[in-house]
């Protein structure tokens, strides 16, 4: 790459304190911008190596095979199953692009690791961890909102479609979160906030931390260009304490208060129910619970069956879920995944070839590792739907 290569890639060049800063802009579909990184560090004028990455997604960069080492059914039990999906999401998004562009996922990033190691730099990671972005977006939205998170990470997975022209262009200065999500992050700033400019924000503040460490005099710091101009006008307003503003933007707010009772108020109303349908008749009240049992055990089982689990598993939810939702401390998908995991554990292949499996809704069936995800979350899911339909059976028989 010639001089006038590099200088056709956004760059900015900051002054904080006595530290030069160069922020790099990639785009995550260039090979350029891979290149303009390998030319910048071999350039040897840095001392420092900042990287748009947090420590989990450095952690899938330079060890491919790291979900192996989970305990899936911690994961769920943890309830951090709802992470492992969106992150597995986001890599199947990335994946199509590398395949799409004939690029490696994350090929700048993964540049900018392996000189540094080679060359003995200091290595910075600024960005926030990914987890703690997603539950703030969820966070910031109302309920009904939630479902275009949700219909954005399944629309990344389940769409075959090549990346039109015109998103090209939007991946060539934004940023793969906010793409992932770009049918409403443009107009919606409660999700543009968490996804983009509270990352500019922390961004910045790491970089202010890593330019007071003696060593660091001269950092290039390596984002996508959608970041760029948000993290110099971030770092050249120098305003707040870095500290505060790094403890804030990982702060995640609690839910409203109210919010822990409802499934006790439901479990409340449908048993409720129960007792005014037998005191008017036995008949009616049998009715009422086998009608619930129908409902609730078959919506989660269809959930199950939908994402491939075995015969058994199927038919645990369908004995479980009406069960489950009378006992807000454990959901059905906890019980359909430990069956699951028990009659299919997932091998070593499975772990190996996940990112590239769930690029397609028939590798998340297939792959034990992202199958089990996904029998907790549909099971779950088919549970939540049944226990409001048939809660809204039980109260239109007993009021008619």
């Amino acid at each position: 790459m010639n001089e006038s290569q590099i200088e056709s890639q956004p760059i900015e060049e900051i002054q904080v304190n006595n530290t030069n800063i160069t922020i790099l802009g990639t785009a995550h579909v260039s090979k350029a911008s891979a290149n303009a990184v390998r030319e910048l560090i071999e350039s040897n004028q840095f001392d420092t190596i900042a990287i748009e990455l947090c420590e989990s997604r450095y952690k899938s960069i330079v060890n491919p095979n790291a979900l192996a080492d989970m305990d899936l059914f911690e994961v769920i039990k943890t309830k951090k199953a709802s992470m492992v999906a969106a992150s597995l999401a986001l890599g199947a998004y990335q994946q199509r692009l590398a395949e799409q562009f004939d690029v490696q996922p994350g090929e700048e990033m993964r540049v900018a690791i392996e000189l540094a190691h080679d060359k003995d730099l200091q290595l910075e990671l600024i960005d926030r961890d990914v987890g703690i972005t997603l539950k703030r977006l969820y966070r910031n939205i109302p309920w009904w909102r939630k479902l275009y998170v949700i219909s954005g990470l399944v629309a990344s997975v389940l769409t075959n479609e090549k990346v039109t022209e015109e998103e090209i262009e939007k991946l060539k200065t934004g940023d793969v979160l906010e793409s992932t999500f770009s049918q409403f992050a443009d107009s919606a700033s409660d999700l543009f906030s968490p996804l983009i400019s509270e990352r500019d924000q922390y961004m910045s503040a790491k970089l202010n931390q890593v330019a007071d460490k003696p060593k660091s005099k001269n950092i290039l710091a390596v984002v996508g260009a959608g970041h760029l101009a948000g993290i110099k006008q971030t770092l050249n307003s120098g305003s707040g304490s870095s500290e505060e503003i790094l403890q804030q933007l990982t702060h995640l707010p609690k839910g409203s208060g109210i919010g822990k009772y409802i499934p006790w108020i439901i479990v409340a109303l449908v048993l409720a129910g129960f007792a005014i349908g037998f005191s008017k008749s036995s008949d009616l009240g049998w009715s009422l619970v086998v009608n619930w049992i129908l409902i609730n055990g078959g919506l989660s089982a269809l959930g199950a069956a939908i994402a491939g689990a075995h015969i058994l598993t199927v038919i645990t939810a369908f004995l479980a879920a009406p069960l489950t939702s009378l006992n807000p401390t454990i959901g059905a998908g906890v019980v359909t995944s430990a069956v699951e995991l028990y009659l299919r554990k997932p091998t070593i292949k499975d772990f190996e070839n996940v990112r590239i499996d769930t690029t397609k809704f028939s590798g998340w069936r297939s792959n034990r590792v992202a199958r089990l995800i996904l029998v907790f979350l549909l099971s779950t899911i088919g549970s939540v739907f049944g226990t409001y339909i048939g809660g809204f059976h039980i109260f239109d028989a007993i009021v008619s």
